[in-house]
C-alpha cells in the first residue's frame, strides 16, 4: 500500500477509544494512542503490542493547540505521517441548563469541538500531502437532544456539521470524513452516569436495553467495528455521513 498506515486515536486510554485503537492495530495500522497523560495510555499500548501490533502512547490535551501540534509531530516522526484520525476524546459535565456553569460548558465544547478541530487541522497537512486520508469523528445520539446535556449535545451536533464540511473541503485530496453516533455503550463513562443518578449500573443497562430495538446495550467493540470500516480503503466512496450505531434508528 502506498499511503502511510499510521492512525491517531484520541481519548484512547480506555472505553471506545481503546477499542478503536486495538481494532485498527489488528487491521494493520501503527496506532498513536493519545490521551491527556501519556502514562494512562500504557494499558492500551501494551495490549496492542502483546498482539504483535505497533503502538505509541502520546500525552496531549487536545484542546491545547501547542500540545496538539507537538503530539502530531511526534507521531509523524516516530510512526510515519498519520493518514487516519479518529477524534474520540471527550468528557462529560452534565447538568440542567439552570445549573450549568460557564466552565461546564467551556470544558465540554473545548475537548469535543475545539479538540477535534485542532487535531484535524494538524493531521490534514499529512493527509493532503499523501493524497489519502480517513477522518472519523465521534458524535452521539445525544446530538438529537438529551436532558441535562446541553453542552454535550451541542458539541456532538456540532461535530456532525464539522464532519460534513471536512468531507466537502478535503474530498479532492482523497480524504473522507465521517461521524459515528453511538447510542448507549457500556463504558466507564456510562457507569459514572449511572452512579451520578444513583442507579446500580446493571439496572441502568437493563433499563437502556429495554428501549433499544435489538434488545441490548452496545459495547466499545461495536463502535470499533464501524470505525474499522470507515477508515478502510473500501469505504472510499462513503464521506460526509453520520452513522448511528445505536441498536435502532436511535437509542
Amino acid at each position: 500500500m502506498s499511503q502511510s498506515r499510521t492512525a491517531i486515536v484520541t481519548g484512547a486510554a480506555r472505553g471506545i477509544g481503546a477499542a478503536v485503537a486495538k481494532r485498527l492495530a489488528k487491521d494493520g495500522f501503527a496506532v498513536a494512542v493519545v490521551d491527556l497523560d501519556a502514562a494512562s495510555t500504557a494499558e492500551t499500548v501494551g495490549a496492542i503490542e502483546a498482539e504483535g501490533g505497533t503502538a505509541l502512547g502520546v500525552g496531549a490535551d487536545v484542546s491545547d493547540a501547542e500540545q496538539v501540534k507537538a503530539a502530531v509531530a511526534e507521531v509523524a516522526e516516530k510512526l510515519g505521517p498519520p493518514t487516519v484520525l479518529v477524534n474520540n476524546a471527550g468528557i462529560l459535565r452534565d447538568n440542567l441548563i439552570f445549573k450549568m456553569t460557564d466552565s461546564d460548558w467551556d470544558a465540554v465544547i473545548g475537548v469535543h469541538l475545539r479538540g477535534s478541530f485542532l487535531m484535524t487541522r494538524e493531521v490534514q497537512k499529512h493527509q493532503t500531502e499523501q493524497k489519502y486520508g480517513r477522518i472519523v469523528n465521534l458524535s452521539s445520539t445525544s446530538a438529537l437532544g438529551n436532558r441535562g446535556q446541553a453542552n454535550y449535545a451541542t458539541a456532538k451536533a456540532g461535530l456532525q456539521g464539522f464532519t460534513k464540511t471536512l468531507a466537502i473541503e478535503l474530498g479532492k485530496f482523497n480524504v473522507t470524513a465521517n461521524a459515528i453516533a453511538p447510542g448507549f455503550i457500556e463504558t466507564e463513562m456510562t457507569a459514572a452516569t449511572a452512579e451520578r443518578v444513583g442507579v446500580p449500573f446493571e439496572d441502568f443497562k437493563k433499563g437502556a436495553a429495554a428501549m433499544i430495538p435489538v434488545g441490548r446495550v452496545g459495547t466499545p467493540d461495536d463502535i470499533a467495528a464501524t470505525a474499522s470500516f470507515l477508515v478502510s480503503e473500501e469505504a472510499g466512496f462513503v464521506s460526509g455521513q453520520v452513522i448511528y450505531v445505536a441498536g435502532g434508528p436511535r437509542d
